[in-house]
């Protein structure tokens, strides 16, 4: 089995069971060490930077060795389950389904009515405090992580799935826990997370730049408004203090005609993002539906250009060393 196949069976996978909780999870080994590396490090190194250097360059080859070691032993055994190893590898590193199951549920406690069981779901996906939400905030988060996360937790691991294989999507699987553990501008990690904050968007760069479009491209296929995709897009996609999170946040609010950012409160703490989008509607529970619709979409979308490039390439070299 090529890569593509491989790449291909690890996303149907994704989208027809999700992760299961009983199944053991690269992820959360990776997840497992990041965190044990942190106080040995810091007592071993003092400089913070260095300590946080040292950390990202432990956890994300531990997982591309585990990753290419795992696929080496399973190959000893037979060349299927090679295959079957780096299946399950690239599939654990993709959320689409999950990432619908959770924001879905979000929109289920809405349309009930149940605003408190709907922010308790929403505050299982994204990081702000939701106790005070109201409908229209419960609904802007849940729409807000299903774009932002349409990139780091979909299509950036199948870009690199694409440009390497299983080792590089759990590679880039690492680096997006590292951020997610250290990439905090707190006391505590402005400096030892640093390189893990740097490394995720320098990770995301590319990914976030083809992705954005691509929604405008699934919003025109949907039905709803492609040019007000990607005319906010090219207006608010950089006011994000990520790099990369503005972009498909931007794409998403165009694609659905609502306006996303806003006061969020953090720990208590208030913290003003800028506004992305136009109000042109109302958000409401609907638009979870709605940004879901889109990032499957653009799963496909991204999906097939990505392998149709990847074929290219390679009938390209192909040719050029029969030419040579």
């Amino acid at each position: 089995m090529n890569l593509t196949w491989q790449i291909l069976a690890a996303v149907s996978l994704d989208l027809l069971v999700g992760d299961p909780r009983w199944l053991p999870h690269p992820v959360r080994g990776i997840g497992w060490l990041t965190q044990r590396l942190e106080c040995p490090l810091r007592r071993l190194i003092r400089n913070e930077s260095a300590a946080g250097i040292v950390a990202v360059l432990l956890v994300v080859a531990a997982a591309g060795a585990g990753a290419w070691g795992l696929i080496g032993i399973a190959g000893l055994c037979h060349p299927l389950a090679a295959d079957i190893v780096s299946v399950i590898l690239i599939y654990t590193t993709i959320a689409a389904h999950d990432l619908a199951r959770h924001s879905c549920a979000v929109f289920r406690a809405l349309a009930a009515g149940n605003l408190e069981q709907a922010r308790r779901r929403v505050a299982e996906i994204v990081g702000r405090d939701t106790a005070n939400l109201d409908e229209a905030g419960v609904a802007r988060a849940a729409v807000e992580c299903v774009a932002e996360s349409t990139v780091d937790g979909i299509t950036a691991p199948l870009f690199f799935a694409i440009l390497a294989g299983p080792v590089g999507a759990m590679m880039y699987r690492a680096i997006n826990t590292l951020d997610s553990t250290f990439g905090y501008t707190n006391t505590r990690y402005l400096r030892f997370g640093w390189a893990a904050a740097k490394l995720d968007d320098l990770a995301n760069y590319l990914p976030a730049r083809v992705t954005a479009p691509l929604i405008g491209l699934a919003a025109a296929i949907l039905g709803r408004r492609p040019m007000q995709s990607w005319r906010i897009l090219r207006r608010d996609g950089r006011k994000h203090a990520s790099p990369n999170s503005g972009l498909p946040e931007a794409a998403m609010a165009g694609a659905l005609g609502v306006q996303l950012g806003g006061l969020n409160y953090y720990d208590g703490e208030p913290l003003e993002k800028p506004a992305v989008g136009e109000p042109i509607v109302p958000i409401a529970a609907a638009h979870i539906l709605a940004a879901n619709a889109v990032m499957f979409v653009t799963l496909v979308l991204f999906l097939a250009l990505g392998l149709a490039v990847r074929v290219g390439v390679i009938h390209l070299w192909h040719a050029w060393r029969i030419n040579a």
